[in-house]
């Protein structure tokens, strides 16, 4: 190869490009230079970041696991029974634990509490009456050891928010229960999704 000529390759289907200049050569992928990709890597390497996606931090003798129930500090009735059910269908489906039915048998608990629920109105009709609501639900979550009581994970501000719209009163309490449901099945993923992450 002589000085001022280029070579131009495939790589992963994309382009790789090698350019000499004054007989040393320097590569581009993309318009972005490879240094700089290299770059990006050892200082992601370096900060130690990274995700654990299947509980890698958790103690691997924790394999069965007990969902307690929920305590509700609310005037919403019920409201800790659906959330605590989307807890559950989260376990089942994370596949990293197995349920125990009693406390005693389990190697950790995961438990709860609904501190707050809040009902705001989102949008409204000509009429002044209104059309759409926020559900915002306040919960305190903890996963700990069984016999130790020690703290797995912890969040005590955790905080899910469902909108929902309705066209009049018969179809606001339909499309609220269903919102909360919704809320409660995304508050799980997003809680399993942290806490075997590690955040």
């Amino acid at each position: 190869m002589f000085p001022g000529s280029s070579l131009i390759s495939s790589f992963s289907n994309k382009r790789l490009e090698v350019i000499f200049h004054g007989g040393r050569p320097s590569l581009r992928l993309r318009g972005m230079t490879v240094i700089a990709v290299l770059l990006s890597v050892f200082f992601v390497a370096g900060c130690g970041y990274r995700f654990s996606p299947g509980g890698e931090y958790i103690d691997k003798k924790i394999k069965t696991v007990f969902i307690d129930n929920f305590t509700n500090k609310t005037s919403e009735a019920n409201v800790e029974n659906t959330i605590r059910n989307s807890f559950i269908d989260q376990f089942i489906i994370g596949g990293r634990f197995t349920l125990s039915d009693r406390r005693e048998t389990a190697d950790a608990v995961f438990k709860g509490s609904v501190n707050s629920i809040v009902t705001s109105p989102l949008s409204y009709q000509r009429t002044g009456l209104a059309s759409g609501e926020r559900l915002s639900v306040g919960m305190e979550l903890v996963f700990e050891e069984q016999d130790s009581h020690k703290l797995i994970w912890n969040d005590k501000n955790f905080t899910a928010i469902q909108d929902y719209t309705f066209t009049d009163l018969n179809t606001r309490d339909t499309n609220r229960t269903n919102a909360l449901t919704k809320l409660s099945n995304d508050a799980a993923e997003k809680a399993y999704r942290l806490m075997m992450s590690g955040f």
